[in-house]
C-alpha cells in the first residue's frame, strides 16, 4: 500500500491491458519533469537525466516486468522493449473502438451524460491508436443519431451552428434542466386550477358568528313566548270581567243601531 500511494499513475500490468493509457501517462509526466527526450531515439540526454527516467519507469511497472528488464539501464531501450511487447494490442483495440463508434447512437441512451461518457471513452481509445476524432465528427455523430420523433428538434440544433462538441452537450443539459423545471411547476399546480385565496384577518370566525346567531335566536324565542303568555293570561282576565259585567248589566256590551229622526226619543230611553 505504501508503494501504491507513491505512484503518480497506475503501474503497467504484466498482461499489458492498460498499456495504451500507461504510455500516455508516462509521456505526460516525463515531459512535466523535462525528461521527455530521454525516451526518444538518438537523444543526447545527460546520464543523470537518463538515470532519473529509468528510475521513474521502473517504479511504474509491474514487479514481474521489473524483474524481466532488470539489466536495462537505458530508458530508451526499456521504452522500446515494452513497445515491442505490447504495441500489438493496438491491433485489437483499434478495430473494437471503430466498431463502437460506428454503432454509437444518441437515441440508444437514456441520458446525455451516459452518451457523452461513452463518446469520450471511444475517442480516447482512437487517439491512443493514433486515429483521433475532431469536434466536427463528434457533432455529426450526435446530431445524426437523434430519434426520428425529434426530427424538428434536431434541425433546430443544426441551425445553431455549433463548432464544438462540448457546446452542444451544454445546450442539451440546459434544455433538460428547463424541461424538468417546467414539469415541476406544472405538477405543483396543473392547468386550470387556481391558487387558494389568502385569508383575511378581518373576517369573522364562522364558528363564532354561528354561536352569536344561536344566542340571538334563543333570546327572540324567549321574548315571543312571554308576550304570548301575557296576552293569553291578560285576555283570560279581561274575558272573565266582561262576562261578569254582562251578567250584572245585560245591556252593556251590546251594539244597537243608531236611531234618528222620529226615533230619537226611543234612542234616549235605550241609552
Amino acid at each position: 500500500m505504501s508503494n501504491l500511494s507513491k505512484l503518480e499513475f497506475m503501474a503497467l500490468d504484466i498482461s499489458g491491458n492498460n498499456y495504451l493509457p500507461w504510455v500516455l501517462d508516462a509521456e505526460i509526466h516525463l515531459d512535466a519533469k523535462s525528461l521527455g527526450d530521454t525516451i526518444k531515439e538518438g537523444n543526447e540526454a545527460s546520464s543523470q537525466n537518463k538515470a532519473k527516467t529509468i528510475i521513474f519507469l521502473r517504479h511504474h511497472v509491474d514487479e514481474g516486468l521489473k524483474s524481466e528488464y532488470l539489466t536495462l539501464k537505458d530508458p530508451f531501450q526499456l521504452w522500446t522493449s515494452l513497445k515491442e511487447r505490447y504495441d500489438h494490442l493496438k491491433a485489437t483495440v483499434l478495430p473494437r473502438a471503430r466498431r463502437e463508434w460506428m454503432h454509437l447512437r444518441l437515441q440508444d441512451y437514456k441520458s446525455i451524460n451516459g452518451y457523452s461518457s461513452v463518446v469520450y471513452r471511444i475517442i480516447s481509445q482512437l487517439k491512443l491508436c493514433r486515429e483521433p476524432m475532431n469536434d466536427e465528427d463528434m457533432l455529426e455523430k450526435a446530431l445524426s443519431t437523434f430519434h426520428a420523433s425529434n426530427m424538428v428538434l434536431q434541425q433546430q440544433y443544426r441551425e445553431k451552428g455549433f463548432k464544438k462538441y462540448s457546446e452542444l452537450i451544454s445546450c442539451f443539459l440546459v434544455a433538460k434542466q428547463h424541461n424538468a423545471l417546467l414539469m415541476k411547476n406544472y405538477e405543483a399546480r396543473p392547468t386550470g386550477s387556481a391558487p387558494f385565496p389568502e385569508v383575511n384577518l378581518g373576517i369573522i370566525d364562522p364558528k363564532s358568528e354561528k354561536r352569536q346567531n344561536n344566542y340571538r335566536s334563543r333570546i327572540n324565542i324567549r321574548g315571543r313566548g312571554k308576550g304570548r303568555n301575557n296576552n293569553r293570561h291578560g285576555g283570560g282576565r279581561y274575558k272573565q270581567e266582561n262576562n261578569k259585567d254582562s251578567q250584572s248589566n245585560p245591556s252593556k256590551g251590546k251594539v244597537y243601531p243608531i236611531l234618528g229622526g222620529k226615533n230619537k226619543k226611543l234612542q234616549k230611553e235605550i241609552d
